[in-house]
């Protein structure tokens, strides 16, 4: 469909499937962005409402006792803990993924100016 077409033509036909390429391996990259942006601050605000349930445990009761706060406290570490182990997985497997997207698309360009450069040359 394209022999016979100007060097420039073919050049830019692959350039534009190669962008659409791209385009579909970082397709689902921000949403996994967000979730290591997000998870860290969703870990904290447990935190926070953890911390208020134990001040308010421990502005109701009469005599404050350690069981009285540990509730409180506990819901409170345990959500930081979630927020950060899910940010960091996200965090590392976003890298990954781009890391490998970036050498699909070193390799995609290196074999596009290989095969220019065979088109390029003269024929025997």
């Amino acid at each position: 469909q394209r022999i016979g077409k100007p060097l420039r033509d073919i050049d830019s036909a692959i350039e534009n499937v190669g962008n659409l390429e791209i385009f579909k391996l970082e397709k689902n990259l921000s949403t996994l962005a967000s979730i290591a942006g997000a998870a860290p601050m969703i870990g904290f605000f447990g935190t926070v409402t953890g911390m208020i349930l134990a001040f308010y445990k421990m502005s109701t009761e009469k005599n404050v006792t350690p069981d009285v706060l540990a509730g409180g406290i506990y819901q409170a570490l345990l959500t930081t803990a979630f927020g950060l182990f899910i940010g960091i997985l996200a965090f590392v497997g976003y890298n990954i993924l781009v890391a490998n997207i970036q050498k699909v698309v070193f390799k995609m360009e290196k074999t596009t100016v290989e095969f220019m450069d065979l088109l390029q040359e003269p024929s025997n």
